[in-house]
């Protein structure tokens, strides 16, 4: 029997029940309201003037029927059993007596069945709550899936609401026009993917294309996550996924979507787990549900991970996960056109211009984007601004990338001036060396966990291939604000570029060990391939001998050395300009390339020198 009418079944029966309830109650009400309850003493009187007929007695209670009526008419009465000497004298007076167990029957089946609703409510109530926040649920559904059902009025996210994953759109199109009309999208014997996954780092917008395949083609969505069909009960996850296709041929066309498969199909590697694990029968029957399915009948399979490398290859063959679609961080375009998407929802100044703020937002994902336009929008409300201008923009990028300003953490005089010509120096290594992204903006405000200052380069352009020249300079840089400090005060170096030393050596490492750019350490990889989308590595950093190791350590450790001796002859030359910085900084607290022209580039320095004596 199909569900629907089970249910229409079930609330027939609910209906007579209930009817039926009602009309019992009716007849009883009826009854009891032609008894009339009398005093004790008035049944007595009654009883010595010979007007009782019959009665029923109970053990604290007397029912009975009066040869007359009372003066309002009932002849039925009831009273409160008070003598024990009653029966004897009932027998005197030729008085026909019934005895009645206390409550009657309605009482006793009262007895049993209150105190079963009572806990039947507790264990509803309490148990199956705690049991529900735990995802046990109830045992009669153990088995369901727990998909979240979306319709076409739902979903309605559609592929103008996605923007900056034109390729990734494109690929989906072809779902778009089979779910429409199936019929003609296989006029010359093609047939639709079985399954599709989306790959791509973290908030770059797969789900949201799911949903924009369904909301396109106004069918419905079926949306669960690859760790809601693991339980800790053997057999549950394989059941889920049984009901979860089930379910999708009977509201077919539709879309099933698993997101972060990884959860539900990592590879059944052979120390992993056994036969009868949890996660290995689920993974089996997903499996074989992808080979059970006919993609004619209009179940579409799209799935989303950020961990494609620890899939299961019986996954990702031909006939189940049939494609592929990188979806990847938007480049320069994208970005500009998700800045279109999201600022439709806030109040954008006239002149904030999107295409500086997407050169600015270099390796932001979509979702980066929307809390970037988010955050921008709270900085303009927090100061009462009409509209949110580039300025609010730029101060959350410096929110996002930086940290919160840390304005309760003061510095005494030595550590500002320490501090200063640290980061000065940076910016002027950076203003100096070519092929380096532009320096927009320095300051001595505390900011993070631990950044007691920060210079923050804008690119103009995105970046896909470096050099060894770009990496060198990348590293000079980033000890650029040691050589200053070595420089400045006579060698007595500080605490303060710990992250700027490992940044450097983690860019130094991996030219080493990974791009093959140390002719002595020769033309090969020691480090193991980090994951595609998250861009860690999947083991030890180096793998090698232990003389090679030495080798890549001397290599690593003269690039350092190479990089701290550039940044100091570069600011030997420019000590004018970094001790004039650093003043100006000391006293503003925070520049742009506007207010000291030197952190530009050397010719604009040269053109518009700003006369400050330096300290």
């Amino acid at each position: 029997m199909e569900p629907n009418a089970r249910k229409r079944q079930f609330v027939t029966w609910y209906v007579v029940a209930a009817v039926m309830g009602v009309l019992a109650f009716q007849a009883w009400w009826a009854s009891y309201s032609q008894i009339e309850t009398i005093p004790y003493s008035q049944f007595e009187a009654l009883l010595d003037q010979g007007k009782v007929d019959q009665v029923t007695v109970g053990t604290d209670s007397i029912q009975g029927t009066l040869k007359e009526a009372l003066p309002s008419g009932k002849r039925e009465f009831f009273a409160v059993r008070v003598d024990p000497q009653l029966a004897d004298k009932l027998a005197n007076h030729q008085v026909v007596v019934n005895g009645a167990p206390s409550g009657g029957a309605f009482m006793t089946i009262l007895s049993w069945v209150i105190p079963a609703i009572i806990f039947y409510g507790v264990w509803m109530f309490l148990f199956r709550h705690v049991a529900d926040k735990q995802g046990f649920g109830g045992l009669m559904t153990v088995g369901k899936s727990h998909a979240k059902v979306y319709v076409e009025t739902d979903t309605k996210v559609t592929f103008k609401d996605v923007a900056g994953v034109d390729e990734a759109k494109f690929e989906l199109q072809e779902l778009v026009a089979f779910l429409r009309d199936q019929t003609s999208y296989g006029r010359l014997g093609a047939r639709v993917p079985k399954g599709i996954l989306l790959v791509g780092p973290p908030g770059t917008g797969k789900t949201m294309l799911a949903k924009a395949v369904a909301g396109e083609a106004g069918v419905p969505f079926f949306s669960i996550s690859g760790s809601e069909f693991v339980e800790m009960f053997v057999g549950v996850g394989a059941a889920r996924v049984r009901d979860l296709f089930e379910q999708a041929r009977k509201a077919a066309p539709c879309i099933i979507f698993i997101d972060e498969l990884d959860a539900l199909g990592r590879s059944r590697s052979p120390g992993g787990f056994g036969g009868t694990d949890e996660k290995e029968q689920t993974l089996n029957q997903l499996l074989a549900e992808l080979d059970g399915f006919d993609p004619s009948s209009g179940v579409i399979l799209l799935a989303a991970t950020n961990r494609p490398e620890i899939l299961d290859p019986a996954l990702l063959r031909a006939g189940r996960f049939d494609r592929q679609v990188v979806v990847d961080r938007p480049d320069r375009k994208g970005r500009l056109e998700i800045l279109d998407v999201h600022v439709r929802k806030i109040k954008l100044a006239p002149g904030a211009d999107l295409n500086v703020i997407a050169a600015m937002t270099t390796g932001f994902t979509g979702a980066d984007i929307a809390n970037l336009v988010n955050e921008a929008a709270i900085v303009a409300t927090r100061r009462n601004a009409e509209a949110v201008t580039l300025d609010d923009f730029t101060a959350a990028i410096e929110r996002i990338v930086a940290g919160l300003e840390k304005k309760s953490r003061v510095l005494n005089a030595e550590e500002r001036r320490r501090v200063a010509y640290h980061e000065m120096g940076h910016a002027l290594v950076a203003a100096t060396l070519p092929g380096v992204d532009p320096v927009q903006k320095v300051s001595i405000i505390p900011r993070g966990v631990g950044a007691l200052g920060y210079t923050i380069q804008r690119p103009t352009e995105d970046r896909f291939l470096l050099n060894r020249t770009n990496l060198e300079n990348r590293i000079a840089v980033l000890m650029g604000g040691r050589a200053a400090e070595q420089l400045v005060f006579d060698g007595d170096i500080s605490t303060g570029a710990a992250d700027d030393l490992q940044r450097a050596t983690d860019i130094a490492l991996e030219m080493v060990t990974r791009y093959g750019m140390d002719e002595k350490i020769g033309q090969r990889t020691y480090a193991p391939a980090p994951q595609p989308f998250l861009g860690v590595p999947t083991g030890d950093h180096v793998q090698a001998a232990e003389v090679t190791t030495r080798e890549i350590d001397v290599a690593v450790r003269d690039l350092l050395n190479q990089a701290i001796e550039r940044a100091r002859d570069i600011l030997r030359t420019r000590r004018g300009d970094l001790d004039a910085g650093a003043n100006l900084l000391l006293e503003r607290e925070t520049l742009t390339a506007d207010d000291f022209p030197a952190i530009r580039s050397p010719k604009a320095a040269a053109e518009t020198r700003l006369a400050v004596v330096p300290g």
